[in-house]
């Protein structure tokens, strides 16, 4: 049984207290009560969940992580000379789906994580001067309002990152752009659609009452397993789990479970000086996934079953429903 919502003042053996204010999920299996008062429960817990309440400092999630130095090879000769993240789904490339679903969940800060031939993505968040006065007066130029909105809102930063080691390694280069933050992490060619509150919407409002990282996932058929992390866990309510199992692509006859993790994720900053300690994994990557394992076995990690609907268009077949998708129920001329 959880505690939630209660003012706690909250104590690690030896170490200083401290008394918090905001909601927290603690399960009982990691304090033990050692005294009570009207307003105030003494606590004793591990020096992992001490850790975890301790730097509580930052309520917002202020910032969102776009890892986009992969070469995207399945959409080769196309992505030859041109971003994966520049492809584009009817009329918007799939960077910007991205970008306006972590708008409309508050996050202004855009940082890209980018890599050599990925130019055109800094370009497309940019003033085309000679576009612009070429179109200027024309009712073409409605065609920019949208892409104008967005460079009014949000601030974009980018950093390159100079070898691809997988997830992990691309979440920790952008640890130049995050600072001692939560943020969130979107990857462009997982693109989801739910009218009215995107996927990060739900991930933001869970994690300001969780206060942990929090991965969004969705069932795949079981023979699909190989081609993600997969985690498993206990159900704490309805459509969250708490995680403690997460595997790296394992084989269908090893899978935990067939929870399957896409691109959107909440992560609190430890999660860098954990992936700093991590060894290579799967593929010889750093992988993401076996950093949350530890974060989890250290803390708490949640896994949400989000409400909406997440075309793969990392994949051809992917990428060719979402573009039907998006023509037929979303695309204004």
């Amino acid at each position: 049984m959880p505690w939630r919502g209660l003012t706690l003042k909250v104590s690690e053996r030896g170490s200083r207290a401290w008394r918090l204010k905001t909601p927290h999920y603690i399960d009982l299996p990691d304090i033990y009560l050692t005294g009570c008062g009207p307003l105030a429960f003494m606590l004793n817990f591990r020096p992992s969940l001490a850790r975890t309440l301790a730097p509580m400092k930052h309520a917002a999630i202020k910032k969102c992580l776009f890892p986009a130095a992969g070469y995207g090879t399945r959409f080769l000769p196309a992505t030859k000379s041109m971003p994966k993240e520049m492809l584009p789904i009817v009329n918007k490339p799939l960077i910007q789906y991205g970008v306006e679903e972590a708008l409309d969940a508050g996050i202004s800060g855009m940082g890209v994580v980018t890599g050599r031939g990925k130019r055109a993505i800094e370009d497309h968040f940019d003033i085309n001067y000679e576009l612009e006065h070429q179109i200027a007066g024309s009712d073409k130029e409605a065609y920019l309002r949208e892409i104008r909105r967005i460079m009014q809102d949000a601030v974009f930063s980018y950093t390159r990152q100079i070898e691809m080691k997988g997830l992990g390694h691309a979440i920790l280069t952008g640890e130049t752009l995050i600072g001692d933050q939560p943020f969130a992490v979107l990857l462009a060619d997982d693109l989801c659609y739910n009218p009215g509150q995107g996927v990060l919407s739900q991930m933001v409002k869970l994690y300001q009452y969780y206060r942990c990282s929090i991965v969004a996932v969705e069932e795949v058929p079981p023979q699909e397993t190989h081609k993600y992390g997969v985690v498993a866990g206990a159900e704490i309510a309805p459509g969250i789990l708490r995680v403690d199992t997460m595997v790296e692509k394992p084989k269908p006859e090893e899978a935990p479970s067939n929870l399957a993790i896409i691109g959107r994720y909440i992560l609190t900053p430890d999660i860098f000086d954990i992936l700093r300690a991590t060894p290579p994994g799967r593929g010889g990557e750093l992988q993401i996934t076996d950093a949350l394992m530890t974060q989890a076995q250290q803390s708490q990690v949640l896994a949400y079953k989000f409400k909406g609907r997440r075309f793969d268009c990392g994949s051809v077949p992917g990428f060719m429903q979402a573009a039907e998708f998006f023509y037929k129920n979303v695309y204004q001329e």
